[in-house]
């Protein structure tokens, strides 16, 4: 079962980083934003990076991906920084993963690898603790032969079938029993999520997206008013999804949720086994797609966003932008950015969750366009509720907005306009309330 870098290494691994995109590909030109988020990734992974080494392909090289003249100089590498662990930002087959590490003599890893480490350290409840784990069984399935080469020297020549073999074997059925019961009790998991998402039924809900670090549990936290959610400014600092009651005022309030942030090239199968949790998104009735404005590299971590959102297929679901964190840039950039984005994806909102921490209005966008939303799905009513009826006429006030209430002393009925949903204006006409 895979484990964690933290538990499998020293204190702290002493990382190079290798970037080798193809020279066709656009990733040759961000090569060195690439290595940088790749540097974030193993510090949240508890390493320290200690060197750097890049390349352009023309092709990945079949067996170590990059070429032979590149392995010889990443061998000189390890041995001037001393390193412990090699990082490739690209995802790495078994085979060039088994041949780096015969090669180099050090343990080689890829950025989905990377990812999936930090994940199984960071998951907390059991349901992403399953997850991950399932996650890593599928990644690490066609590569358990590279993990058994400590027992090579055991196999024989034709017709005879070693002691490493036969482990290999065995490892592979217990790898699969594992995967398979994870995924029975995920579907268990998702069909109590399913029961939890029912008692909600009629309340409006959106939900938060976004690169990971744009600032998404920050805005929970600061438009909830909420001070248990955790922030925390490091790469995937949140895995579970969180829900909480957003009050707008005038008896009007939203479900928010946090959810899971992307990166760019995030493993497909911790996609795959997130995509319970992810339902969230898809019964969201709006999402927020934040994104951090400071970030140099904000315009390609909307792409990769926006690819996952198409592949989760939410793609119809109406979608805001969010960009966060504009308090980072100086006035001058903050009003070329708004007037950018106003010709690039018109309805985009600029916040700062900071601000609203410090008492100001940085959230109010927001607030404003849950409101709107509210309102879109609660036409306007006029209901007439007998005075007598003191109970009714409080249930008004309570579950809906009252735009306007007159009283009409001949016929003794208050006539009221208001906004409801519509369960709740369900319930006030059985109760009593006549719609006019």
């Amino acid at each position: 079962m895979s484990r964690s870098l933290i538990d499998l290494a020293p204190p702290q691994e002493r990382a190079i980083l290798v970037g080798a995109p193809v020279k066709r590909s656009n990733a040759r030109h961000h090569v060195q934003e690439h290595l940088d988020e790749l540097a974030r990734l193993a510090d949240t992974a508890g390493a320290v990076v200690v060197g750097t080494l890049t390349q352009q392909l023309d092709r990945p090289d079949p067996s170590t991906y990059i070429g032979r003249g590149k392995v010889e100089e990443l061998k000189q590498l390890i041995t001037e920084k001393e390193a412990t662990l090699i990082i490739f930002d690209d995802e790495l087959s078994p085979a060039q993963g088994k041949n780096l590490e015969g090669e180099l003599g050090k343990r080689t890893i890829d950025r989905a690898e990377l990812i999936l480490d930090i994940f199984a350290v960071r998951a907390r409840s059991a349901e992403a603790r399953m997850q991950v784990e399932l996650a890593q069984l599928e990644y690490s399935l066609p590569r358990l032969v590279r993990m058994w080469t400590h027992l090579e020297k055991f196999r024989g020549g034709i017709g005879v079938r070693g002691p490493g073999e036969t482990q290999l074997e065995t490892d592979r059925r217990l790898v699969g029993h594992r995967i398979r019961l994870l995924k029975e009790r995920l579907a268990d998991v998702a069909k109590s999520r399913e029961v939890q998402r029912g008692g909600r039924t009629g309340a409006f809900k959106a939900a938060l997206v976004g690169y990971t670090n744009a600032g998404k549990s920050s805005i929970l936290r600061a438009i909830s008013r909420s001070s248990e959610v955790f922030v925390e400014d490091r790469l995937f600092a949140t895995l579970d999804p969180l829900t909480r009651e957003v009050d707008l005022g005038e008896h009007q309030s939203v479900l928010l949720t946090d959810t899971v942030g992307f990166i760019r090239k995030l493993p497909h199968h911790l996609v795959a086994s997130f995509r319970a949790t992810l339902e969230e998104v898809r019964e969201a009735d709006l999402l927020f797609h934040v994104i951090d404005a400071s970030h140099p590299s904000w315009e390609e971590q909307r792409l990769v966003v926006d690819e996952v959102l198409a592949d989760l297929g939410v793609a119809e679901t109406p979608t805001r932008y969010v960009f966060n964190k504009m308090d980072a840039l100086p006035l001058e950039q903050r009003e070329a950015l708004r007037a950018r984005i106003e010709n690039l994806a018109p309805g985009s909102i600029f916040v700062s969750a900071r601000e609203e921490e410090r008492g100001a209005a940085g959230l109010e966008p927001m607030r404003t366009v849950l409101r709107d939303a509210l309102r879109a799905r609660r036409p306007e009513v006029a209901l007439m509720i007998p005075m007598t009826h003191g109970k009714l006429l409080a249930e008004v006030h309570r579950m809906g907005e009252v735009l306007s209430s007159e009283a009409d002393e001949e016929e003794g009925v208050m006539r009221i306009t208001g906004r409801f949903e519509p369960a709740a204006l369900a319930r006030l006409e059985r109760d009593g309330a006549v719609r006019r």
